[in-house]
């Protein structure tokens, strides 16, 4: 039987866990012990936290693991592509790992390669910015986290400290980056790379707070943009890839288009979407198993792409207060098919800082996109 070992044990990892043992892999978890879901599902579970990078690599190396993933989590990335590194086995370069983990890197790694995306500097405080030129508005955001932590756009330079403090607070390495604001509707795309070939999967439309935040309050897939300017998106994508070296495994490019169809990036994770879109919405809307596909190239698979169930549209609303549970209460009464699952919902006057903190979820599938606009947030 094959070992395969998953990094991180959170809601975000179950589906990994519980696709790769329905596929007769025994499933190696590693996590810190905080009483998560993975804990109980995976076959042998190793209270060891995904940054003890050595002491997992001694681990795996003693259970003679086939391969190493993970699923929507830039951190545990980092892991997974230190070990396959270390053990041989089918992963991205540590050289990759710098480039699609740390947003300072990313942004060299764009200008030098000329991928469209905005200027950025590297700060690790205030006085690092004295004699640059800033262009308002700007955004401040951690060099090394994802899920809206520690962003603020700033339109001016009001502001600007407290925006540094709290990336660099939130910043594993103590850094931030201050760049221009891009405006555009932002989308994402899900591509699958196989020894340095990019596959498209999905795009999709991203609806968040807006400023100074940006949170996610949903997502649309497929994106409801023309055929012309799609093709511009891949080719851009898969360019932009191949300056970040993504070999293998997955990716989610985030990026936005504006009204005169300019198409500047914002950032690429070599690793799926989170908030449901890798794990749930790809397949729900195209027929393909991204999650099988992860794991079919982490263990030396060429993954398969072909489309094994009905197509359509799927969509994620999160809940940031009563409005959103009305809307899944119309929902259930005029369209309760288009229901797919639902979380527990809590709604309290705790504030939403960040993606981690929203108090639930819903989602849902139809044959449209436009079918499920109704039910989305407002833009």
């Amino acid at each position: 039987m094959r070992k395969v070992a998953i990094i991180g044990a959170s809601y975000l990892q179950e589906p990994l866990i519980q696709k790769a043992k329905s596929m007769g892999f025994e499933t190696h978890v590693f996590a810190w012990a905080c009483g998560d879901v993975g804990e109980k599902s995976a076959d042998f579970f190793y209270p060891i936290s995904i940054v003890e990078k050595d002491a997992i690599l001694e681990k795996c190396v003693e259970i003679g693991i086939d391969g190493i993933c993970s699923i929507a989590s830039d951190l545990a990335s980092i892991t997974v592509n230190y070990i396959s590194s270390a053990m041989g086995l089918i992963g991205n370069s540590l050289e990759c790992t710098e480039r699609s983990t740390n947003k300072y890197a990313m942004r060299k790694s764009f200008e030098e390669n000329l991928d469209p995306s905005p200027r950025s500097y590297l700060v690790k405080s205030l006085k690092d910015l004295e004699g640059k030129e800033l262009s308002y508005p700007i955004i401040v955001k951690p060099v090394d986290r994802s899920g809206s932590r520690g962003i603020t756009k700033l339109l001016d330079e009001s502001g600007l400290f407290q925006a540094i403090e709290s990336a660099i607070e939130q910043s594993f390495q103590k850094e931030a980056v201050v760049e221009e604001f891009v405006e555009g509707q932002e989308y994402s795309v899900e591509c699958i790379s196989w020894n340095g070939k990019h596959h498209f999967l999905a795009m999709t439309k991203k609806y968040t707070t807006g400023a100074p935040h940006f949170i996610e309050t949903g997502h649309l897939e497929p994106a409801m943009v023309e055929i012309s300017v799609l093709e511009q998106v891949k080719k851009i994508v898969y360019h932009a890839l191949d300056s970040l070296k993504i070999t293998n495994g997955a990716s989610h490019s985030e990026l936005k288009i504006t009204d005169d169809g300019t198409i500047r990036l914002i950032e690429i994770g070599g690793r799926m979407g989170g908030d449901f879109i890798g794990s749930n919405l790809v397949e729900l809307s195209t027929g393909i198993d991204y999650t099988r596909a992860v794991l079919e190239t982490c263990l030396g698979i060429e993954p398969k792409l072909e489309q094994e169930k009905a197509t359509g549209a799927a969509a994620v609303r999160f809940v940031f207060s009563n409005e959103d549970l009305q809307v899944l209460e119309r929902l259930k009464r005029e369209h309760p098919l288009y229901l797919v699952a639902q979380s527990e919902v809590f709604c309290t006057n705790r504030p939403i800082m960040d993606s981690s903190s929203r108090y639930g979820f819903y989602l849902m599938k139809a044959d449209t996109p436009e079918d499920l606009l109704s039910y989305l947030p407002k833009e």
